[in-house]
């Protein structure tokens, strides 16, 4: 028994199904890296370097990710009635009535310093009153003419589409972290499928010492264990019993940890109560909603102006009075932009569009579910497969050349 551990042709064909295993997981380790970095194309282009697979097609992988997942689980009326247009109301009257002074102070003594420093306190005091005394009912007939507008005014999938494309790594996050445990496997699959499959190359070795089975195992081991893996993640779609076991997909077995998982990621980072604002404000309906804002506004003007109307207009004149208003309704767009920098507030309606988010996840059927990683693999999915086999068989060759090459000559 001694003796044959010292023999030098025993170790040589041990080394077989160890380097197949190291084949096996390398190339998945490698597959994995390539599908997600680097976020920017290293190399010359167009062809000579790389960039991630998902990165250098973003725009296209947001839009597939939203197809298959906020599309399907909630609309953008449902997911505003989440967040609650009552709370919205509420949370911008809280913001901005103890700043009322202050904002009327910054605009008046911007637009028309003389005339405010010289109104008498009292006549100033009558203004903060009148502006403290409409702005909740101004605010809540702005808030429902929003909401009963909505899917006008908000674009949720380019928004979501439009952040996602510029901000990569958080693109990246979102498979990372919903596939986690699958990427895991992979990888780790890789070694043992590769061991699996080394142990056959060598009963085929031990038979049949051509130059060319190593480099073909080789080739063979990084690409079917790429293959199989993704077949373990993915099938089968539906629960399949074999005796005691209950068989299914890695990935669809987890649709509860990964619908919590991702809905938590896009409600948290993406759909916030502030990009939701913004995008309503800055999106292609953004006019729209700004003139809305603007339309609110104008009356609580005309009404503080009507307390000395023919001071204001003798102070202004008409087309003074005019910018004026048009100077209010400028403000209060900026006011509704910046009124939801609250970190508090918005994870607390975070919590609250999450929760039917989740729900509606869950409920997915496999095939709708799967739709939400499944794109990652199938994109350029034969490159990341010929790159795994073109290292399997260079992996072979050095295999043949530096382990058997002396024996064999």
């Amino acid at each position: 028994m001694i003796a044959l551990f010292t023999q030098p042709e025993f170790w040589q064909y041990l080394s077989i199904p160890v380097i197949a295993a190291l084949i096996g997981w390398s190339t998945n380790w490698l597959a994995i890296k390539m599908t997600f970095y680097p976020l920017d194309f290293i190399g010359i282009p167009p062809l000579l370097g790389w960039q991630g697979i998902i990165p250098s097609k973003a725009r296209k992988m947001a839009a597939i990710s939203v197809d298959a997942t906020i599309a399907k689980i909630g609309t953008v009326q449902e997911i505003f009635e989440q967040i609650d247009p009552r709370v919205l109301a509420a949370h911008i009257v809280h913001s901005v009535e103890p700043r009322i002074e202050e904002y009327v102070d910054e605009m008046m003594l911007r637009e028309y310093p003389t005339f405010w420093e010289n109104l008498p306190a009292s006549a100033r005091r009558m203004v903060y009153e009148r502006v403290r005394k409409s702005t909740p009912q101004l605010v809540d007939n702005l808030v429902d003419d929003v909401s009963a507008n909505i899917e006008g005014l908000l674009d949720i999938k380019g928004m979501v589409i439009e952040r996602l494309a510029i901000d990569k790594r958080l693109l990246n996050r979102i498979f990372l972290e919903c596939g986690d445990v699958e990427f895991r496997f992979i990888v780790n699959s890789g070694f043992y499928f590769g061991f699996l499959f080394g142990l056959i190359q060598m009963a085929v070795w031990y038979f049949y010492q051509s130059w060319w089975v190593l480099p073909v195992f080789g080739l063979l081991v990084g690409w079917a264990t790429n293959w199989i893996a993704l077949n373990v993640i993915f099938r089968p779609l539906h629960v399949k019993r074999l005796g005691p076991f209950r068989l299914q997909g890695l990935f669809l077995k987890r649709q509860t940890e990964v619908a919590e998982s991702f809905c938590h990621l896009v409600t948290h980072e993406i759909l916030t109560v502030g990009n939701i604002i913004n995008a309503i404000l800055n999106g292609p309906s953004g006019e729209r909603a700004r003139n809305m804002v603007k339309k609110h506004i104008k009356p609580l003007v005309d009404e503080t102006a009507g307390m000395g109307k023919a001071l204001t207009q003798m102070a202004f004149g008409p087309t003074g009075f005019a910018t004026l208003k048009h100077q209010v309704g400028e403000k209060a767009i900026e006011i509704s932009r910046t009124s939801f920098n609250n970190p508090v507030f918005e994870q607390d309606r975070a919590r609250a569009v999450e929760s039917i988010m989740v729900e509606r996840m869950i409920a997915l059927s496999s095939e709708e579910f799967q739709d939400l990683l499944r794109p990652c693999f199938q994109e350029d999915e034969i490159k990341l497969i010929l790159v795994g086999a073109f290292l399997g068989f260079a992996a072979g060759v050095a295999q043949f050349i530096f382990v058997f090459g002396q024996s064999y000559l």
